[in-house]
């Protein structure tokens, strides 16, 4: 296992990455004031209203012992700024911190914001495709942060990343090896891992809509693969 934790890619666009840092603040007030208990406790039942529950979403399914004060389809935007726990808040945030800065820099903020949106919807969507039948709640923004971390692969192949390998080795490599190791991941966890509650559907479902997006979300006058913008034309 392996955290990015620093990479050195300044800003070129903008002066300041609002939009990643917005969502990283909404994200961190909305565990500590409704999960954490610290200003409401939000209990477990009123937590399961925003999560995406896949036989609901589907509709193979229409009775439910949980709650819902607003249709289905709007758990694919609710469920993404919600956490488990502090380690899953934390994990999620690193990544959005290190990557999400930049690809918002290629975009621009609101574009930005809406593929970080788009990435989230899919990654629900491919969850629940995979597990049609499961009752279980979805939370986590870690399937729209998939689709950054694509986003970044694409935009900044080469840019050099320092990761934390197995929580103790700190190692400096490049995106693309650090980026493919985590998406080879998520596929090798796909075959094999059948007791965890990790969502590895919906992680890959947001790392391929990212790949496909950042085409049409990105400036322009940035390249892909980090190779030369391309040419202006000339006035004559």
């Amino acid at each position: 296992m392996f955290i990015p934790f620093h990479d050195k890619n300044p800003l070129e666009k903008i002066s300041f990455q609002r939009v990643t840092v917005s969502l990283i603040i909404i994200n961190v007030l909305i565990f500590i004031g409704l999960q954490s208990g610290f200003f409401l406790s939000l209990g477990k039942q009123a937590l399961f209203a925003f999560a995406l529950i896949p036989v609901e979403l589907v509709g193979t399914s229409t009775a439910s012992a949980i709650p819902q004060v607003w249709p289905d389809e709007l758990s694919l935007l609710t469920y993404m700024f919600f956490h488990g726990s502090w380690m899953h808040l934390i994990s999620n945030m690193i990544f959005l911190w290190v990557f999400g800065d930049n690809v918002e820099d290629a975009m621009g903020h609101t574009r930005f914001l809406i593929f970080y949106l788009l990435c989230g919807i899919a990654a629900g969507l491919a969850h629940a495709w995979a597990s049609p039948a499961s009752n279980i709640p979805l939370i986590g923004a870690s399937g729209a942060i998939a689709g950054v971390t694509a986003a970044y692969l694409m935009l900044y192949p080469r840019v050099k990343i320092w990761v934390l390998i197995l929580m103790r080795i700190p190692l400096r490599l490049s995106a693309m090896w650090v980026l493919g190791a985590w998406i080879a991941m998520q596929i090798f966890n796909v075959a094999t891992d059948t007791a965890s509650n990790v969502a590895w559907w919906a992680h890959i479902g947001g790392f391929a809509t990212g790949l496909v997006l950042v085409a049409f979300f990105k400036r322009s006058t940035v390249p892909l693969f980090g190779g030369a913008p391309p040419k202006q034309a000339k006035n004559i």
